[in-house]
């Protein structure tokens, strides 16, 4: 056998085990929430006796998984056109004016990206009830929208170098205002930058926990996380149910993901070699 084919066969079947684990979690999760409470005691490999959807059924009986979607969809919609608007123009802007106040700033959002959540949750939930943010979807958005600009603000910055000069030296010829500028010529060429942003901050938005239980106090505006945590109990759980609520909340995200997964090193790799 040649080494080359050799070499191949072997990286394939690295790829092959290193995927297998990391799909195993998702796959017990899946099978797990199928069952009863009895099933699950019994044996956790084992396939279900029967598939039905009764955990599923109730789950979004019980839990308004409905409702509690349309809610994580107002936060994550208003977090991702806040971080798209406030990354592009920052990034545009301090990658297009040169000098030590921008090397300041942008340094500062840099910066921002290694302070961990957890060092400034207590202060960030005073200042949010201070401005009449807390138990507010909006809120909770525009949280998000100054938590995840730093990380956009520095992949844009990136991308906005690799762009030409000349074309926005043509742009002010044929008489463009500096907005015109940014949003017909600029914006549209970070297309590949700004879905790898767009990916990112879905998975992160959608399935985050710790910032709307800290912020969210009204049961009805709660996220699916918060909503399928209700089902953990202190002296029981019901972990079918809760499976069936994780399957359920993880679906729509994975199927986005599954979709435009390939944005993401496309964008990044495209800023780069540019």
């Amino acid at each position: 056998m040649k080494p080359n084919r050799l070499s191949s066969i072997s990286i394939n079947i690295v790829l092959t085990l290193f995927a297998t684990i990391a799909f195993f979690p998702i796959y017990m999760a899946v099978l797990n929430s199928f069952k009863t409470h009895g099933e699950i005691f019994d044996s956790v490999l084992a396939l279900p006796k029967s598939f039905n959807f009764e955990n599923y059924i109730n789950v979004f009986e019980q839990l308004n998984l409905f409702g509690s979607g349309f809610n994580t969809l107002i936060v994550t919609v208003i977090g991702l056109a806040g971080i798209v608007i406030c990354g592009s123009l920052a990034g545009y802007k301090l990658a297009r004016t040169p000098g030590k106040l921008s090397g300041i700033i942008f340094a500062l959002f840099v910066a921002s990206m290694l302070v961990p959540f957890h060092s400034i949750m207590i202060t960030l939930s005073q200042m949010a009830k201070g401005l009449g943010l807390q138990g507010s979807l909006v809120g909770l958005g525009l949280i998000y929208i100054g938590l995840g600009s730093n990380m956009a603000v520095f992949l844009y910055h990136g991308f906005v170098k690799s762009i030409p000069l000349e074309l926005e030296e043509a742009a002010k010829i044929d008489g463009c205002s500096d907005f015109q500028i940014y949003y017909r010529i600029i914006f549209p060429l970070l297309k590949p930058i700004t879905a790898t942003i767009l990916i990112l901050n879905v998975l992160w938005l959608w399935n985050d926990f710790l910032l709307p239980l800290i912020m969210l106090t009204d049961v009805n505006n709660y996220t699916l996380m918060l909503s399928v945590n209700m089902l953990f109990g202190q002296y029981n759980s019901d972990w079918p149910m809760i499976l069936a609520g994780l399957v359920a909340t993880a679906l729509p995200v994975l199927i986005f993901y599954a979709f435009f997964q390939k944005h993401i090193l496309a964008g990044i790799s495209e800023g780069a070699i540019k």
